[in-house]
């Protein structure tokens, strides 16, 4: 057993929300909706930052497994120079919500702000990601996908070790942008300089 809640509350079918990629220099901002059936739970599900890669991999299979639908929705950098990071997320996890095959009554989102869904409603939960198991198993999906695209893109611009960095603001990102410039894959709307938490 996991110590996640099933859920937010029991009488509406609760969709969990959450996206990866917020705090990059470089790549598409990527969001994931779950819905999980009451009993679905596994031992190791958690906050995919808390976890590390080997064992997101094998989530991330568990999740497909075993979710009564899931969605993977993302904004690109283009998106996200043009309305700015927090609206794209908003809009990666609106297009997350648009896969799901099951229409669901809540969404359970991750963090403080979100944009209003139409004809759904929304509870914001900040730190949703380490409470809930269906927030959780968004959160794996999110970032599994984003690592997979991040990793695709290192092959054409193996400057930035973005295999590593998955596009976060490593010291060696940034000497990768000093020494080579930016691609099409960096969000220029960013300070190339800025420093944030990294997640791996």
């Amino acid at each position: 057993m996991s110590v996640l809640q099933a859920f937010y509350q029991s009488r509406l079918l609760e969709a969990g929300l959450d996206e990866a990629g917020r705090g990059c220099l470089a790549g598409p901002v990527v969001a994931a909706a779950v819905i999980l059936p009451p009993d679905a739970d596994h031992p190791l599900l958690n906050d995919s930052k808390k976890l590390s890669e080997t064992k997101r991999i094998l989530l991330r299979e568990w999740v497909l497994t075993h979710a009564l639908a899931w969605g993977i929705g993302n904004a690109s950098v283009e998106e996200i120079d043009e309305i700015n990071i927090l609206n794209a997320s908003f809009l990666a996890m609106h297009r997350a919500v648009n896969q799901l095959t099951i229409t669901p009554q809540l969404l359970l989102v991750d963090g403080n702000r979100f944009n209003a869904y139409p004809a759904i409603v929304h509870q914001c939960v900040i730190g949703g990601d380490a409470l809930f198991r269906s927030i959780a198993a968004a959160s794996i999906l999110a970032k599994t996908e984003r690592d997979f695209l991040m990793i695709q893109m290192h092959q054409q611009f193996p400057a930035y070790n973005w295999q590593r960095n998955k596009g976060y603001p490593t010291i060696e990102h940034r000497r990768g942008i000093t020494s080579n410039g930016i691609t099409p894959h960096h969000r220029r709307s960013f300070n190339m300089g800025v420093q944030c938490q990294l997640e791996w």
